[in-house]
């Protein structure tokens, strides 16, 4: 809950809400739980809307005329509003629904007129990554540190799942069997949006997924701006920058990692 202040900013009631998130899918762990069916393979659980129920009891306390779009319940409000959060209550559903506690809870908030802040928490660490659009950091036991990049770890993260709209233009797995991706990185797939708070605290070199404009995702938006702030390079798998109409996602620690992956993706618009 919300208690420091009478008036908390954007970035405090973001935070509060993932770590309401982070408590619910924490507190349900283990259990055996019903399974909404999505289609196509795809599921939710009763912690996915439970978590989610959470996360906008927060955000309706403390801003009640902005809009929601949340993963399971959908929009709440106007679909053009100035101010709209992006809540992914469980990125990792099927990680978590096997007993594997790599999984994240995403909350962004889409501000026209004060761009992206957002926290991304992680239920089972008890870290909550952070930032209002300009700073990024984490918080654990109450004390906060900033974000800083590295490539050091040369560990890559790489989104497997389907759907793979660019093949066979590019394919994750045939990233993971380029020679020069094996000469220079490790592979990882941890299969959730996770990975990217990892990439702006330096725990992975880079995070790689295939898909379409992302920059709107509940998914994604939340670590494309921990991402952003903490000074990664963030493009799609074209080049183009999210929200420009590029596809998928390359955020790196820095520049080189960067134009490394993109020369083994080869799908830069300027060669096209």
């Amino acid at each position: 809950m919300i208690t420091t202040e009478t008036c908390p900013g954007d970035t405090d009631v973001a935070v509060a809400a993932a770590r309401a998130g982070a408590d619910v899918v924490r507190g349900l762990y283990g259990r055996r739980l019903a399974r909404i069916d999505k289609g196509a393979g795809d599921f939710a659980t009763e912690a996915d809307v439970a978590a989610e129920q959470a996360i906008l009891d927060v955000i309706r306390a403390a801003r009640p005329d902005d809009t929601v779009l949340g993963e399971e319940g959908g929009r709440r409000g106007a679909a053009d509003a100035a101010r709209e959060w992006l809540v992914d209550p469980l990125c990792g559903t099927l990680n978590y629904a096997v007993g594997t506690m790599l999984v994240a809870v995403n909350v962004a908030l889409r501000d026209t007129a004060a761009g992206v802040t957002a926290a991304v928490a992680d239920p089972f660490g008890g870290e909550v990554f952070h930032t209002d659009g300009t700073s990024a950091w984490v918080r654990d036991g109450g004390a906060d540190a900033p974000l800083v990049p590295s490539p050091g770890t040369r560990l890559v993260d790489v989104n497997l799942d389907p759907p793979f709209p660019s093949a066979p233009g590019f394919r994750g797995v045939d990233l993971l069997a380029h020679p020069e991706f094996a000469a220079r990185f490790r592979p990882r797939v941890v299969s959730t949006s996770l990975a990217l708070a990892w990439v702006a605290a330096g725990r992975r070199a880079a995070y790689v997924t295939d898909g379409g404009d992302l920059s709107g995702s509940v998914h994604f938006a939340a670590g494309i701006a921990l991402c952003r702030a903490a000074g990664c390079v963030v493009t799609g798998v074209d080049g183009a920058a999210p929200g420009e109409g590029g596809r998928g996602l390359v955020a790196a620690a820095d520049a080189e990692t960067h134009e490394l992956l993109m020369s083994m993706i080869g799908l830069r618009r300027d060669c096209q």
